[in-house]
Order: C-alpha cells, then sequence, then structure tokens
C-alpha cells in the first residue's frame, strides 16, 4: 500500500505546506467523485493528511461506484470519522446523492485510452450526464461551488508549437469515436457554464495535462502508469511511438494541490490549465527518465492498430499555465524529480508491504 512509502508521506507533507489556504476548508465537507483514480486519490490524501496533522479536520465524502475500491486504495482510513463512503456512478442518473456538502470536485471519467475505444457512447454520456446530475445536485442543495476536472484535450489540434491557453481552440473530428471523450468534456464544460448563467450555480473548471504518479492503478495502460511500473518492477520500457509528442506531464501532488487552489481562488467559469512549466517534456523524454530511474532499458517497438487507435491525435498538448500560476500556485516536482520519485514509492510501497505480510 502506498503508505508504506516514507517517501510519499514526505511529499504529502511537502505538499501541504504550500498549502496554507486549506485552513479554509476546515469544518466544511468536501465530495471528491472517483476519489479512487489516479489524480482524485491523490486529493483525498492530501486531505487526510491534513486531518491527520491539524486540529481542525476537513469532511470528505469519497463518492465512488465500490466501497471495496476505496478500501483497496485508503485501506482503514475509511473507517475515519472524517471519511465517508458516498455511492455514486458518473454513468447513471438514478444516483441518491443525501448528504450535504459545501464543496464538489468532480473527477468521476472514463479516461482509459482502451475503454474510450471500446465503448465511446458510455464515455460521451458518463462526462455529460456525469456532471449534470451535480450540477442539479449543487442547485438544490446549496453546494458553494463545483470544480470539474476536464482535459487538456479539449483543445484539440493546431499548428502551432506553442503551449495551448485558456480561449485557444484547435480542430477536433467530431465524426471520430476516439474524440468521445474529448467531446464530452467540452460539452460538460459548456454545461457548467450554462448551469452558472440560468441558475447562478458557481463553478470553475481545471484542465489538467498527463497526470503520473505512485497513485495509479497498477492496471492503468496509460503510458506513464504502464511504464513507472514497469521501471519499479525491473522491466524494460517498450516505446511504440517515435515518442516525439510533447505533452505537459505534472506529478499527482502537483495536480492535486492545483486543484485544491482552484477550488479555493478560481474565478467562477474560468478554466484553469495545470501544468508545471518545469514538467514539458517529450513522451521520449518522459520513457529515458523513467528508464533511468529504474535503470532499465528503453526498447522500441511498433503498435499495433488496435494500439494506435487508442493513442492520443494531439502532436503537441503543451499547457500554458500563466492563469494558474497567476492565483499563487506553484509546482513543487519537475519532470526528473516527479519521475523518480514515483518509481522510487512504487518500490517502497511493494518491498514495505511483503516484509509486513
Amino acid at each position: 500500500m502506498i503508505y508504506n512509502s516514507s517517501l510519499w508521506i514526505s511529499d504529502l507533507d511537502e505538499t501541504l505546506g504550500s498549502l496554507p489556504i486549506l485552513s479554509e476548508l476546515e469544518g466544511r465537507s468536501v465530495m471528491i467523485t472517483g476519489a479512487a483514480g489516479l489524480v482524485c486519490s491523490a486529493v483525498v490524501d492530501l486531505l487526510m493528511r491534513y486531518n491527520e496533522t491539524h486540529t481542525g479536520k476537513i469532511h470528505i465524502l469519497a463518492a465512488g461506484r465500490w466501497l471495496s475500491e476505496m478500501t483497496d486504495r485508503f485501506g482503514d482510513r475509511v473507517n475515519d470519522g472524517n471519511f465517508t463512503f458516498v455511492p455514486y456512478d458518473a454513468s447513471k442518473t438514478d444516483n441518491e446523492l443525501s448528504l450535504p456538502c459545501d464543496y464538489i470536485i468532480h473527477g468521476a471519467s472514463n479516461a482509459f485510452p482502451g475503454m474510450i475505444v471500446k465503448e465511446p457512447v458510455e464515455t460521451m454520456l458518463s462526462n455529460f450526464l456525469g456532471i449534470k446530475y451535480l450540477l442539479d445536485y449543487a442547485k438544490s442543495s446549496g453546494v458553494r461551488r463545483v470544480l470539474y476536472i476536464s482535459s487538456s484535450e479539449v483543445y484539440g489540434q493546431k499548428n502551432s508549437s506553442e503551449p495551448y491557453r485558456e480561449g485557444e481552440y484547435g480542430f477536433i473530428d467530431q465524426l471520430n469515436p476516439r474524440n468521445s471523450y474529448s467531446v464530452g468534456k467540452r460539452a460538460a464544460e459548456t454545461m457548467c457554464a450554462s448551469y452558472a448563467d440560468e441558475y447562478g450555480v458557481e463553478s470553475v473548471i481545471v484542465r489538467p495535462g498527463h497526470i503520473y504518479g505512485p497513485t495509479a492503478s497498477p492496471f492503468d495502460n496509460r503510458v506513464a502508469s504502464a511504464w513507472s511500473y514497469a521501471a519499479a518492477a525491473g522491466e524494460s520500457i517498450v516505446m511504440k511511438s517515435d515518442g516525439a509528442q510533447i505533452r505537459s506531464y505534472c506529478y499527482c501532488l502537483d495536480c492535486a494541490s492545483a486543484i485544491l487552489y482552484v477550488l479555493l481562488r478560481g474565478r467562477n467559469i474560468e478554466a484553469y490549465n495545470i501544468s508545471n512549466p518545469e514538467s514539458i517534456v517529450s513522451i521520449k523524454e518522459m520513457a529515458q527518465l523513467l528508464a533511468l530511474s529504474g535503470e532499465v532499458s528503453l526498447i522500441r517497438a511498433d503498435a499495433t492498430d488496435d494500439e494506435k487507435k487508442g493513442f492520443n491525435p494531439m502532436s503537441n498538448s503543451s499547457l500554458d499555465s500563466a492563469g494558474l500560476l497567476g492565483l499563487g500556485w506553484k509546482g513543487l516536482f519537475d519532470a526528473q524529480r516527479g519521475f523518480s520519485h514515483t518509481v522510487r514509492i512504487l518500490k517502497e510501497a511493494k518491498s514495505t508491504g511483503e516484509k509486513s505480510k
């Protein structure tokens, strides 16, 4: 389990040191959907660690499909008095949310390329219906603010090599089923703006780049996650493209701290890119950093046709983070440190867990 890693606890404490604004959440309740996922489990870990190290408490409503996935991720912390499991499925419209909350962070979404290709209809509907249900809930129950976790894929493709800035959009092929994810995210953002305009429901939007870290599931087939686990296991990294694509990679705790910063400091119905300027690298550079961290080989191979269907079509999805930085946020983990910590934490968590058996 990740909590067996002393480095993970150290990273949590360092990140909390950059978030004195979390004191504003003391005595409040925060619902987090997709709470067991790569991004939102890091948010939950930060809030739980805050509760462990502070007198004032933040109540966490961890929303997801199964209690078992919460137990697998958070262990006996699910029994903490400030942690409540809330059954929630973003693909369904018959969820029953009855507990009051002050803030909602909506991160439940299918983001796995293979699943997007396999279930484009479900991918699009869960993005659209998931946020609509929560906005209706916020409208009826007086939620202070909803934060929607969107994606850098909403930007589409453009000719310029400059990082994407909020408000600059490129081309998305609406008839390509792989784009059910990006089009669904675009529609969900417009839904947030529409509820604010018509009903006064306050929302903020974040657009993360490519998030990685030890909070990823071992079954996550996105390359940053799969390669991190391979490096930690001493296995070679197999790269199935030339790796020239540029991405805004961001360590999960930098992403989590940015989400909390925007929740409390972001302006109503504005979108903020989540990107650490010190962590914009190519896929090949990312692979090299992971290979170095795990002391493993980097191998080039050809992708199958099915694998190519799941590839992100954007050659350069780097993000300009001026808006986020303007709120006072600052990333703590550049690419070298973030990927190194990821591999070390995965190794620590596994070795310590094996010793405790």
